[in-house]
């Protein structure tokens, strides 16, 4: 969303701009007015007005003063007591430049509309006098010529009336006395109308101490005559008298000065109306007016106030429930360009600090902040707390200026600058960076918790408040909650419990948690947590067995579908060299020092080679983490309540890091596979490679899921495709049946042919066959020509045995038939049993007759010739030595010399007592040379293998 910046439409004074201001240019000096010695904006009227934001407390002040200066009622005293910095000097100011009448009330920005709601046309000039406590000497008398003035009540006198009015006080002005109602009453009354100031009374008169005489009085004298001015006040209809009185006991600055706060406000309760000048929603305008000349453009404004109050509607569950109110959006148009919440949080959380002031503190920040905004360019439609620039060290000494030792490591190290942790993380991960989520969160954190304390019961900022000052329009909410995460991993002062965020100058446990990641090593640490997590993570499953980090002699060589996870060092990549394929070539290889048989039966899961190392580093926090609790459950590490609070909520959430850690980073499933070229033998082994969801629930399910969508493994199978197997691999070479167990194995060991789950699958493919014409035949064995147990297009359950044979659908149709035509030849010729004896021909066990077994099928007409009586077979001699050669296909060697270890070999291998010799024969010839590079390989490695001899000719 393309949202107008704030400096294109609000733009800074000329002094914020250059950065040129002054604190003191903040601080308004109402005795540097009185003297005419004060800077523009606060000594001339019109220019004081222009920048002075008039808010309903003020308004209700100035309607009450100039009714009374008119005689028209009003309060005859009114008290000024507010927070540090809560302008009641800039409202003592308004006062005096409205009563001095300088300048027309018409020409005052603000002034005519009071005046017309006060029915008054014409205000009269007051007289004025300023009692300025910080700048009157208790013991040191003040020179009006050549009258020296020691009191306040002679500095009031010679204000208002000259040396005229001091002479009616001259007799108490230097015994110390207080002159008394009477005197004060005709004082005010010749000089009426009068308006009389006082500012920092307590500073003065706390500095008389119990029983102690100065020139100005004693403490007791000057309370006095606050007593009888108050009272002289209420008989005079013109004249008026503001105080200001500070709201705290800090602020009286000692016990002799909350005693003179305590009575003073007794004083002042008697006849006062009090009055809170400044709220909070009002400081918006007046620190916008001080800081910001004007709105250049007021459409563009409330079109981004607009956008931010419909993002905040849009996300209702990620913000404080007042963004959901219409109001929200007057907020936003009154604080424009700043954000309400940077208001919110100075004027509630920084305000509350000792030394901040509530209006000059605010405006002395911010100015510095928008000085350093505009300096840097910034195109951001708000000001935010996300924006304040901590970078920048003005701004940060200013911040850190009110607040406990400590602070700058915080900000340093963990919230902005250049070596912060914040721009670290935003450098690595540029969806973050994109939007500095990482250092807006964090600046926002220390804006809203840095005023508090330890001793607080609740400390820190809810996660909503914290996505309210940094999200802007048309930014995902969820990048910046991914943000807060990875802060709370990586930040060393960064602390948070029950949704609520707040930095502290004692580092969190992560400094110690980090400190105690280095003692965890690889393999006698990591790696086995690893392996362990790993192993709890899969359920029931389609394998027979899953191997974690599992050497390959322990991986059984057998039919059952094996998932053999590979240890971290043996991670994948796509790009690059791939250690989990050198690992995984070796294990579909060998079985130890053995070769491996059943290659078809293994499939391996890798962790992902970009995400090993955090996951490694996840364990580590983990480990590190519960080192904590543990330690600090044992009394070996001395933590307090909250601190223990933490280390267990920081261990609860690394378990639960790790465990998505663990699904990321195992997310590679391998499978090998093979091509069988005609002609050109078996290819190189193919590894083909699939990448499993990582939010699935059931990571055995989901593992399963792709290797059934890939065909990488077959959990039914049609009849169709196990014909074309033994078609293509079995029923060749004049071979028309095919040993069934000996397909089994063949599937498990050979790559290029399917994957079933278990044997049961094929079995089941048997059973849904057997009852078709088109695929096979199934017998039970064989002897000689004749089948045992034959069945053909009749549905069977067949047993997955060493005898069952799979016939070639041919051969079986024609052996059915010959079966058919030899059972009704015998019929036919069956002999009727006689007289003399004879037996009939012997029956099977169903009663009839067996038909002699047709040795001709195949032959033209399928003949039936019956067979001769057997004959007695003489008994064979025991046969004790076997021998065989075999030639084999120099591209098919491996495989079939694999086939005949173990068919045959293993047969006499298997028995006690049994002598077995293999020997190999290997002879190569080429009609060129062959070179002799080829010639030292060949020797070499013939040595290697202890060949008894190997020559070339």
């Amino acid at each position: 969303m393309n949202l107008k910046p704030w400096r294109e439409i609000a733009v800074p004074h000329e002094d914020v701009l250059k950065g040129t201001f002054q604190q003191a240019e903040f601080a308004a000096d109402i005795s540097r007015v009185h003297e005419g010695t004060a800077t523009d904006e606060y000594q001339n009227p019109a220019l004081f007005f222009q920048r002075t934001f008039i808010t309903e407390g003020m308004r209700l002040l100035l309607d009450s003063v100039v009714k009374r200066l008119a005689g028209q009622g009003g309060d005859p005293v009114i008290q000024l007591q507010t927070a540090f910095g809560g302008g009641k000097t800039h409202t003592m100011l308004a006062v005096y430049h409205l009563a001095k009448g300088a300048m027309p009330a018409s020409d005052l920005q603000g002034i005519p509309a009071i005046l017309n709601e006060a029915g008054i046309v014409e205000l009269p000039r007051a007289r004025l006098a300023v009692l300025d406590g910080i700048r009157q000497s208790p013991n040191q008398p003040m020179w009006r010529g050549n009258i020296a003035v020691h009191t306040l009540w002679g500095e009031l006198a010679w204000q208002l009336g000259g040396q005229e009015g001091y002479e009616l006080v001259q007799d108490a002005d230097r015994s110390g006395t207080s002159p008394g109602k009477a005197v004060l009453e005709t004082l005010l009354a010749r000089y009426a109308p009068c308006v009389i100031l006082m500012d920092e009374l307590v500073a003065y008169i706390r500095q008389f101490e119990d029983g102690k005489s100065l020139t100005g009085g004693t403490f007791d004298s000057n309370l006095s005559f606050i007593q009888a001015l108050t009272e002289a006040l209420k008989a005079v209809p013109t004249a008026i008298l503001l105080a200001s009185l500070p709201q705290s006991h800090r602020e009286a600055g000692s016990q002799q000065g909350d005693k003179a706060l305590a009575a003073l406000s007794h004083y002042f309760g008697r006849i006062q109306a009090l009055w809170k000048p400044v709220s909070a929603e009002e400081a918006f305008e007046i620190v916008r007016r001080r800081l910001f000349a004007r709105i250049s453009d007021k459409l563009a404004m409330e079109t981004v106030c607009r956008s931010f109050a419909d993002f905040y509607l849009a996300n209702r569950q990620d913000l404080p429930n007042e963004t959901q109110e219409s109001r929200y959006y007057e907020r936003l148009v009154s604080a424009y360009p700043i954000h309400p919440e940077v208001f919110d949080r100075l004027y509630e959380d920084w305000s509350s600090l000792d030394n901040f002031q509530r209006t000059r503190g605010v405006l002395k920040l911010m100015a510095k902040v928008i000085h350093r905004l505009w300096k840097d360019d910034n195109k951001d439609p708000l000001v935010m707390p996300g924006n304040l620039p901590l970078y920048d060290a003005d701004t940060r000494n200013d911040a850190i200026y009110y607040l406990p030792q400590g602070w700058d490591p915080v900000l340093e190290k963990d919230i902005d600058g250049e070596r912060a942790e914040t721009t670290s993380i935003e450098n690595q991960d540029t969806r973050m960076g994109s939007v500095q989520a990482c250092r807006r969160t964090a600046r926002a954190i220390f804006l809203g918790s840095a005023p508090s304390s330890s001793n607080q019961m609740v400390r820190g900022l809810e996660l909503e408040r914290i996505i309210l000052g940094v999200a802007l329009p048309g930014q995902q909410v969820g990048v910046f909650k991914d943000a807060l995460r990875r802060l709370q991993d990586r930040l060393h002062y960064l602390n948070h419990a029950n949704n609520r965020f707040w930095f502290d100058t004692r580092p969190n446990l992560r400094r110690e948690m980090e400190e105690r990641k280095r003692r965890f090593k690889d393999k006698e640490d990591v790696v086995p947590l690893i392996r362990e997590r790993m192993q709890k993570s899969f359920a029931s499953s389609v394998f027979g067995g899953i191997h974690v980090f599992t050497p390959s002699s322990d991986v059984k060589d057998d039919a059952e579908l094996r998932l053999v996870v590979l240890p971290p060092d043996a991670a994948f990549s796509r790009s690059g060299q791939s250690f989990a394929l050198d690992r995984a070539a070796d294990m579909l290889k060998n079985r130890g020092e053995q070769p491996r048989f059943k290659q078809n039966r293994l499939i391996f899961l890798a962790a992902d080679y970009d995400s090993i190392s955090r996951l490694k580093d996840q364990v580590r926090s983990l480990l590190a983490w519960h080192s904590i609790v543990n330690d600090s459950k044992e009394m070996r590490l001395n933590l307090d309540q909250f601190q223990s609070r933490q280390a267990t909520a920081s261990w609860q959430d690394a378990d639960k890091a790790l465990q998505r850690m663990l699904r990321e980073t195992y997310k590679w499933i391998l499978a090998p596979m093979q091509e069988a070229r005609p002609g050109k033998g078996l290819s190189a082994i193919q590894w083909e490679y699939w990448q499993v969801n990582t939010n699935a629930p059931n990571l055995s399910q989901e593992i399963e899921r792709v290797l059934k969508e890939n065909e990488l493994l077959i959990t039914e199978w049609a009849a169709i495709h196990l014909f074309n197997l033994l078609k293509n691999w079995f029923w060749k070479d004049g071979h028309q049946e095919a040993n069934a167990h000996h397909v089994w194995e063949q599937m498990c060991q050979q790559l290029y042919m399917p994957r079933l789950k278990n044997s049961f699958v094929l079995q089941h493919t048997l059973a849904a066959g057997s009852d078709s014409r088109d695929f096979f035949g199934l017998a039970q064995g064989k002897q000689e020509e004749r089948y045992l147990g034959f069945s053909f297009a009749r549905a069977t359950s067949a047993i997955l045995d060493q005898a069952l044979l799979l016939i070639e659908p041919i051969a079986a149709a024609a052996y059915a038939a010959a079966l058919q035509a030899a059972e009704e030849a015998a019929k036919r010729a069956t002999p009727t049993p006689t007289s003399s004896g004879t037996q009939p021909a012997p029956t099977g066990e169903d009663g009839v007759k067996e038909p002699e077994i047709p040795t001709n099928i195949g032959k033209p007409n399928n003949g039936i010739t019956p067979p001769p009586p057997p004959q007695p077979v003489p008994p064979q001699a025991p046969k004790r030595q076997f021998y065989a050669t075999v030639e084999l296909d120099p591209h098919l060697a491996k495989k079939q010399f694999a086939d005949i270890v173990e068919e045959v070999v293993t047969q006499f291998t298997t028995r006690h007592g049994v002598r077995v010799k293999i020997s190999i024969e290997i002879e190569a010839e080429t009609d060129a040379d062959f070179d002799s590079h080829l010639q030292r390989a060949v020797t070499e490695n013939c040595k290697v293998l202890k060949f008894k001899n190997a020559e070339f000719e």
